[in-house]
């Protein structure tokens, strides 16, 4: 049930065309989707582009990728035509529009694709997605590793684990012979509605509740936005005075969960694992923050976990940020677009009123992840533990494109707050445990004197500014390889939140 419910979603959030299209109806290259596509890609891309990069260019690059689909194939430009070339003569030429033409050259691309299609079997298997993907493909070859196009399906996907699954943000379970409510997601329709988990639920969509069925009635959880999910409710706590209450819930998107509590790493302290950045994770972080904070023996020590978290979106890092910083720059951001310059700082309070806080990163650790523990350690709120990250510091903007896909552009270079980039850099860890437990322990000992060992390599690390060649980069590396994070990184935190002087010597930046 909740499979076939992806599938309607998806097919909602795709053209008409593409849900209904069947596998072989494509007959003919569409050199109007195709023009469509191009055009509005290359006008997008030529202004924010993170690298300056011709119309003209752009689109040679990517004609190239009809020789990736068949070699025989060649597309140039000469004396102001664009040419196509077969295996033994010429296919076509057609005169080249101006430089600044998007919409030409876009046009132009298409009339090209169309007499490549009309020679070759290769580009007849391909059929007019392939052909476009194609030309992404090779235009981006020349760009950096993450821009990119996304196909309409794909990109539908993606929306839909960003957005998340609409739903209710209701878990059902057995206790007993009763089904009770077992988990409610933050902002969701359930929380909306006050269910808590522990109600007791004796009916969904007028079906009554038993254990043996609870697996489908969590099935029933999930379906199409703005739909309506039925529910008798009692709430235990109210004892005899309880009665049944029916309830309408109207499903919407649920963000997948990323944020989750872990078991501490010694007494007083709380662990905090984030897996990825989606819409929910800065509500999800927040909440479970405020919760940990509300116990009547609240943590003196947190760990954030970062390890094998590859980003997401931006903004809800620096929402998480927000919440630990009570100001300061969290990051800059520099692009060639006026609009891909910002500095972003935190305006909000520390939710955890200054207890000690430790982030755990790996050679994993990605993008928004590691921007948020840049945040941390530049501005002395957190002590970052591991190995140096992955080294992912350029921002893409993405537009919606008129296939359904989605277009992702590089267009800004992130500086972590101290001026440093992150880019292939990475972050360079005030305790570094991939270096061994021997280094480790060696490590704690200084710092239990007032030293850090790690001190000349977060010097030089903090101390690059862009651009970087590669030689530099490896030099800065190399003092803390990049590795996967294990239990030596718990080891470390807790000796880390466990001793003051330790913890002082440490939040080195």
């Amino acid at each position: 049930m909740r499979r076939k419910a992806t599938i309607i979603l998806l097919c909602l959030l795709l053209p008409a065309a593409m849900c209904c299209r069947s596998a072989n109806a494509a007959a003919t290259f569409n050199a109007s989707d195709a023009a469509n596509v191009w055009s509005a890609a290359l006008a997008y891309i030529e202004p924010r582009a993170l690298n300056p990069v011709t119309i003209p260019q752009m689109a040679l690059w990517g004609l190239n990728g009809l020789a990736a689909l068949d070699p025989n194939l060649n597309t140039t430009l000469q004396d102001k035509e664009i040419r196509l070339y077969g295996p033994n003569s010429l296919l076509l030429a057609i005169p080249a529009p101006a430089p600044t033409d998007a919409a030409g050259w876009g046009q132009a691309s298409a009339r090209v694709a169309a007499a490549a299609y009309a020679a070759s079997p290769a580009l007849q298997r391909a059929g007019t997605q392939g052909i476009i993907g194609n030309f992404f493909d090779e235009l981006f070859n020349h760009f950096d590793p993450y821009s990119r196009y996304e196909a309409p399906a794909q990109a539908a996907q993606d929306q839909l684990m960003i957005t998340g699954l609409a739903g209710t943000g209701l878990t059902l379970a057995g206790q007993g012979r009763r089904v009770i409510v077992s988990s409610v997601a933050a902002d969701s329709p359930a929380s909306d509605a006050g269910l808590q988990t522990g109600m007791i639920v004796s009916a969904v969509n007028g079906r009554a509740a038993y254990p043996a069925i609870v697996d489908s009635l969590n099935n029933e959880m999930d379906g199409l936005a703005g739909t309506r999910v039925t529910l008798s409710v009692t709430d235990p706590q109210m004892g005899k005075a309880a009665s049944s209450e029916a309830l309408t819930l109207i499903r919407g998107y649920i963000p997948p969960q990323t944020v989750f509590n872990e078991p501490p790493v010694a007494p007083g302290t709380a662990v905090l694992r984030i897996t990825g950045f989606n819409k929910g994770t800065g509500d999800q972080f927040a909440s479970l923050l405020e919760d940990l904070m509300s116990q009547p023996t609240p943590p003196t020590g947190l760990v954030l976990d970062l390890r094998g978290n590859r980003g997401g979106v931006l903004r809800q890092a620096v929402l998480v940020a927000d919440s630990l910083l009570p100001s300061g720059v969290i990051a800059r951001t520099k692009g060639r677009d006026p609009d891909a310059d910002q500095t972003l700082r935190a305006e909000g309070a520390d939710l955890t009123d200054g207890a000690r806080i430790v982030v755990l990163v790996d050679g994993q650790t990605a993008s928004a992840a590691e921007i948020l523990a840049a945040a941390l350690a530049d501005n002395g709120r957190a002590v970052v533990i591991g190995s140096e990250t992955l080294g992912k510091g350029l921002v893409q903007t993405v537009t919606s494109l008129p296939d359904g896909g989605e277009l992702y552009v590089t267009w800004s270079r992130v500086l972590a707050p101290l001026g440093w980039p992150l880019q292939g850099l990475g972050l360079m860890p005030q305790v570094c445990t991939s270096n061994g437990a021997k280094s480790v322990d060696q490590q704690l000992a200084m710092l239990a004197k007032g030293e850090n060992l790690m001190a000349p390599a977060l010097s030089m690390a903090r101390s690059i500014r862009p651009p970087v060649g590669v030689d530099a980069i490896l030099a800065v590396r190399g003092n803390c390889p990049a590795d996967i994070g294990g239990a030596l990184d718990e080891q470390a935190a807790a000796a880390v939140l466990g001793n003051q002087k330790i913890y002082n010597a440490a939040l080195l930046h």
